[in-house]
């Protein structure tokens, strides 16, 4: 089964990058699959086996410089739908970097990489009113790359901002590995910490999840059986409406492929209505990502 065929597929997360630029702390020559650069068209022909049109290009590394990086990619390729940048939050003139790069018409959010930080409780304690203030003004997202540990953290930061979007990247990460070699439990078993995570996150009607970077966390040899109690669960928390599907390509490499992950995606689906799938491939990022009503020039 597919998504109806008269509905635009996105690709709601998917990284470009190029190692040479030298500012990709985590990517170094000991993970060989990813070490090369990645760009447009080597994704092209993945994407459109798929039915994918276009894509949301996500940040990897702590720079503005890469985020300019990326918006001049933006600038040349219709495939790319926008990109979710980078900006020190706590910085003072924040504010201001984030007014500049609103003037790029395919400038979509930020997202501060949490899971790399030291402190787990940061987003929390920073001082980033200013520039969630910016955000919200210049109608930009946020994009939360959390593992389970940090999402007491986030549900403050998210309380304290209510008119932010946020959308939580690869479903927080579950356990999918570790939950797999517990041999205490039952096949069905998924970590109730995470479990619980999501559903406190899933109370905030202004919160969405991607289903994306469930293929990561597992273990080799992953399959449908596998991943289907965790795509169960987000269902059952965010809904339809507030799910979007994405590759987390080029880093699904390490542990799948593009057109694997999204037949499998499809499978998972398959019970929801054409209109739901046709949302969670591709609506749902459009309407949060605000990509119908972004300008095609700079102003």
């Amino acid at each position: 089964m597919t998504t109806p065929a008269d509905s635009a597929q996105i690709d709601a997360h998917q990284h470009y990058w190029d190692p040479s630029r030298g500012d990709y702390g985590w990517l170094t020559p000991a993970l060989p699959t990813l070490y090369r650069t990645f760009g447009p068209e080597d994704l092209a022909p993945l994407r459109t086996r798929c039915g994918v049109t276009r894509t949301v290009v996500v940040q990897a590394a702590p720079t503005l410089e890469e985020t300019r990086y990326l918006l001049g990619l933006a600038r040349t390729d219709d495939s790319i739908a926008g990109v979710v940048g980078w900006v020190p939050l706590d910085d003072p003139l924040a504010p201001d970097t984030i007014a500049a790069l609103a003037r790029e018409p395919k400038f979509l959010g930020v997202r501060p990489m949490l899971q790399d930080l030291p402190d787990d409780d940061w987003i929390a304690k920073a001082d980033t009113a200013r520039a969630v203030e910016a955000l919200i003004a210049h109608d930009l997202a946020f994009d939360a790359l959390i593992f389970t540990r940090h999402a007491p953290a986030l549900e403050t930061f998210i309380a304290r901002h209510p008119g932010l979007r946020v959308v939580v990247d690869h479903g927080a990460k579950p356990p999918i590995s570790d939950d797999s070699r517990d041999d205490t439990r039952d096949d069905t078993a998924i970590s109730s910490a995470w479990t619980e995570a999501i559903v406190r996150l899933a109370r905030f009607p202004h919160v969405f999840c991607k289903l994306s970077g469930l293929a990561t966390e597992a273990a080799p040899h992953w399959n449908d059986a596998t991943l289907e109690p965790y795509v169960a669960h987000l269902l059952a928390t965010f809904g339809p409406q507030r799910l979007m599907w994405g590759s987390d390509w080029p880093v699904l490499g390490l542990n799948g492929d593009y057109e694997g992950w999204h037949a499998c995606a499809t499978r998972l689906l398959e019970g929801l209505s054409a209109t739901e799938r046709a949302a969670v491939f591709g609506a749902n990022a459009a309407a949060f990502y605000r990509l119908r009503g972004r300008r095609t020039k700079p102003a």
